[in-house]
């Protein structure tokens, strides 16, 4: 943790920030995205 706490600080970013823009870098390269991009990665589907 400590690596991406230096890491969000060189990008002047918040810890929180780092970890969602690394997940939704790798959801991408996975091809895992939703065909349409949602605000929230936590917000859950509306059944």
């Amino acid at each position: 943790m400590d690596a991406i706490r230096r890491w969000s600080e060189d990008e002047f970013r918040s810890m929180n920030s780092q970890i969602e823009m690394v997940l939704q870098r790798a959801l991408k390269e996975a091809g895992r995205l939703p065909e349409k991009p949602t605000d929230d990665l936590m917000t859950p589907p509306n059944p």
